[in-house]
């Protein structure tokens, strides 16, 4: 009988295919579940903060200025938001038409990311026509979830963020869950707090205004 592989050390941490050997297990053999789901959490799940980018304007821009152009633009945020994401220590997981998601080991490089791609941006838009204008909505959390390395993101702050970049936020905003707030440095940013419906009811998120200090020197990968 073939055994599991271990938790301490998976044949292929994070990797999809690794994932999906498991979970074929896991529902064939009923007995096995409780091992291995602490396989699965060994080799994916990681407490990071996660960024959600999403272009504003896909149905508008398209329908004036057709696709191609679209995907135009969707090159452009790419070549703006990767050199930011990398530079502030994060990973590219997936992009998805005009989403893109990364990871960070915490919040602040995160924000500092979402805060460089928006820089960046703005310094594309000055050089280029109103019609090629490239605009953003951003949504970040922080908290366990589950990592398939260059493949996607699971977990209740994911879900999260998803929904505050993609659906809540407008062009240009930054929104942060609360456990994503609470992991960040006093004093050192500003936000106001909102109350989005999400589901069945009010949430509690916040937007950000401002940094209040100098950007913070230095960013950690993750591994």
């Amino acid at each position: 009988m073939d055994t599991l592989p271990t938790a301490k050390a998976p044949a292929k941490p994070h990797d999809k295919a690794y994932l999906h050997s498991l979970l074929a297990r896991r529902n064939q053999d009923s007995s096995l579940q409780a091992e291995i789901d602490a396989a699965i959490e060994a080799a994916f799940v990681r407490t990071v903060s996660m960024l959600v980018l999403d272009m504003c304007g896909f149905s508008s821009t398209t329908s004036r200025l057709g696709v191609i152009h679209f995907l135009a633009m969707v090159h452009q945020m790419e070549q703006a938001a990767r050199p930011a994401i990398l530079g502030n220590g994060g990973v590219v997981i997936k992009q998805e038409a005009d989403n893109l998601f990364a990871v960070f080991t915490d919040p602040v490089h995160a924000l500092e990311a979402a805060l460089d791609i928006g820089r960046a941006l703005d310094a594309m838009n000055a050089v280029q026509p109103p019609d090629s204008a490239l605009q953003v909505s951003m949504g970040i959390g922080f908290g366990p979830t589950l990592v398939i390395a260059e493949s996607d993101l699971f977990g209740a702050e994911m879900n999260l963020a998803c929904k505050l970049g993609e659906d809540i936020a407008g062009p240009g905003q930054i929104l942060l869950t609360p456990a994503a707030v609470a992991a960040l440095p006093s004093a050192q940013y500003r936000f106001h707090e909102i109350s989005p419906t999400i589901g069945a009811g009010a949430q509690i998120a916040f937007e950000f205004e401002a940094r209040l200090v100098k950007k913070p020197l230095g960013s950690s990968g993750l591994r």
